[in-house]
């Protein structure tokens, strides 16, 4: 065997596990800042187009969920252990919290990064599948904003968050967001985060390939 042959019979070195620690470097922390701002200026912009109605909104959400897989995703090739995507979900919660979202809304955004770390702490932060998973779960985040309306209606729509939509587009949602439309819409809103993940996954599959999740 010549020695070009014996080099290329050696196998490949695997990529090393990332850590499971939950020591933030300076990196780590200005990168979940800079991802979460990046994620709620797409996010809220897109989401701006739901004053026009009830329905638009209905329709915006959706898209929110698939195009934030984008951002999502290619922040989960730089998370290196374990905390990163809470710490994440908790800066976007907080921001939400500020703009207007309730405290049950705010409270399920941190409830679902939490669920959507254990996801990638199950694939050891090394599995392509746990992260469009990881992210499928947090895209209902886009769907916290819904839930007032399932626990106390009357009050979340008299609030001033919504009287200054005017009379007219609180009439058209009450009408439009019936239990079972807000139901079929958590549905929705998960498939259209699996899209997300995997769009994401598909245009920064080279990232992917870098950080040795693909």
């Amino acid at each position: 065997m010549t020695a070009d042959a014996g080099t290329r019979a050696l196998p490949e070195t695997p990529p090393a596990r990332r850590g499971l620690s939950l020591r933030f470097s300076a990196r780590d922390l200005l990168r979940v800042a800079l991802f979460a701002v990046v994620f709620v200026v797409v996010t809220y912009a897109i989401g701006m187009l739901g004053i026009l109605s009830p329905l638009v909104w209905l329709i915006i959400v959706l898209v929110q969920a698939i195009v934030g897989g984008v951002t999502v995703m290619l922040f989960l090739t730089r998370v290196k252990h374990a905390g990163m995507l809470t710490l994440f979900g908790i800066v976007v919660a907080l921001f939400y919290l500020l703009s207007g979202n309730t405290l049950l809304s705010t409270a399920g955004i941190v409830v679902l990064a939490l669920i959507a770390e254990l996801i990638l702490w199950a694939g050891r932060y090394r599995s392509k599948w746990a992260t469009i998973w990881a992210y499928t779960v947090f895209g209902l985040s886009f769907f916290t904003p819904f839930l007032p309306l399932l626990i106390d209606r009357e009050a979340y729509l008299a609030s001033s968050s919504w009287t200054q939509m005017g009379e007219d587009y609180v009439r058209a949602s009450d009408t439009l967001l019936s239990a079972p439309v807000i139901g079929g819409l958590a549905g929705a809103i998960l498939v259209a985060s699996f899209i997300g993940g995997l769009l994401g996954s598909a245009i920064l599959r080279k990232h992917f390939v870098r950080a040795g999740l693909a």
